[in-house]
């Protein structure tokens, strides 16, 4: 067992403000401050560039895409474009890996299993893409994941489309993934059950990835603090 993670429900925060609290987390976890914590949150919409990000990947120029009140970050973690926006739950975990295993390669299929795990939970069969990281369901993509790790300590982490704004996709190529159709939670289950509000979707959504990640972690006991 790995102790106790700290999961903080944050609500909706502005990509810059995020950024710079997981920085600090990060700082605060590699001095050995703090335990490990899971930040669980939505951003307004924001365009993000990784490491390895290509033009090609980016069709409007970041201007464009700021006079449509999409903010763009060019930022430290690994992988392409991405979008993040309402109604998708983003959780940046600020682990120690020294503490689990410090192997990148298996931090990311566990935090591929955590998705599939909680998705499945939710009534959803997930599953891996070979020679891609993140998440898909019968061949769309539902979940991306990138990460930046100093000193074995993790800082940014995975993106769950919930309830999202799937339009807003077509403004990248996500990923990277040329003709990739992404997905939803709410475009996966629509037409089973009864229809339930965003807010209480999400909710549960939450739920279920703070259990999937406590298990897939082996973490003994989680503390929650913020939203309920």
């Amino acid at each position: 067992m790995s102790g106790t993670l700290v999961v903080r429900d944050l609500g909706r925060v502005r990509y810059g403000e995020a950024l710079d609290l997981q920085r600090r987390l990060a700082e605060e976890r590699i001095a050995g401050n703090i335990p490990d914590t899971l930040l669980l949150l939505e951003h307004p919409p924001v365009v993000t560039l990784g490491r390895g990000w290509k033009g090609s990947s980016l069709p409007l120029e970041p201007d464009a895409l700021r006079r449509r009140s999409i903010e763009v970050h060019e930022i430290e973690r690994g992988g392409d474009v991405t979008y993040h926006g309402p109604g998708q739950l983003v959780g940046y975990p600020i682990l120690d890996l020294q503490r689990h295993k410090p192997d990148l390669h298996w931090y990311l299929r566990q935090l591929e299993e955590v998705l599939i795990a909680a998705l499945g939970d939710l009534g959803i069969l997930a599953e891996r893409n070979p020679g891609f990281t993140g998440v898909w369901t019968r061949g769309r993509k539902i979940a991306s994941i990138g990460i930046h790790v100093r000193q074995w300590v993790t800082w940014h982490g995975f993106a769950l489309n919930v309830t999202t704004d799937l339009s807003a996709f077509d403004l990248i190529v996500p990923c990277g993934i040329p003709n990739v159709v992404m997905t939803s939670i709410a475009k996966e289950l629509e037409g089973r059950g009864p229809r339930t509000e965003d807010a209480d979707r999400l909710g549960g959504v939450r739920d279920a990835v703070v259990a999937a990640f406590a298990r897939a972690f082996r973490f003994d006991t989680v503390s929650r603090e913020g939203e309920s």
